[in-house]
C-alpha cells in the first residue's frame, strides 16, 4: 500500500538552516533531508503531525527580504500537554498550554526565523 503524502507541506525561507534544523529537531521533528550533507546546510526538509516544512536558506530563494509569515502554522499532535512536558526545559512557548475561549487546547511557539507554531487538541 502506498504512503499517504502529508496533509500539509510548505517551503519557508530561513535566516540560518542549521539552526532550524536543531531548533525543530528540538520540538520533535524528524528530519527527513538536507542539502548539502557535508558543510553548512543551504535547505532541509522536516516533519511532525502530518506536515512537512522545507527551509531554504537566505541567499538560496526567489523570494526577496527577510522571512515573513503574518499568521501561525497549525500542527495537530497526540498530547498538547505531552508535547509541553517534552519540550519545557530547553524551549519557552509563546503562550500556552492553555485553553482558549474556542473550545481548544493549544501551545504556541516561535521558531528561530520568527513563524509561529501552534499546537491544539480538543479542550
Amino acid at each position: 500500500m502506498a504512503s499517504r503524502p502529508p496533509s500539509v507541506s510548505a517551503i519557508l525561507k530561513a535566516h540560518d538552516v542549521a539552526a532550524t534544523i536543531e531548533w525543530y529537531r528540538r520540538v520533535g521533528f524528524v528530519l527527513l533531508g538536507v542539502f548539502p550533507e557535508e558543510g553548512e546546510p543551504t535547505w532541509c526538509e522536516l516533519a511532525r503531525d502530518g506536515v512537512i516544512l522545507q527551509f531554504l536558506g537566505g541567499d538560496e530563494t526567489p523570494w526577496p527580504g527577510p522571512p515573513a509569515l503574518t499568521g501561525t502554522i497549525y500542527f495537530h499532535p497526540d498530547s498538547v500537554e505531552g508535547l509541553f512536558e517534552a519540550i519545557k526545559d530547553h524551549t519557552v512557548p509563546e503562550w500556552g498550554p492553555e485553553v482558549r475561549e474556542w473550545g481548544a487546547r493549544e501551545l504556541g511557539l516561535q521558531d528561530p526565523n520568527g513563524y509561529f507554531l501552534t499546537f491544539t487538541e480538543p479542550a
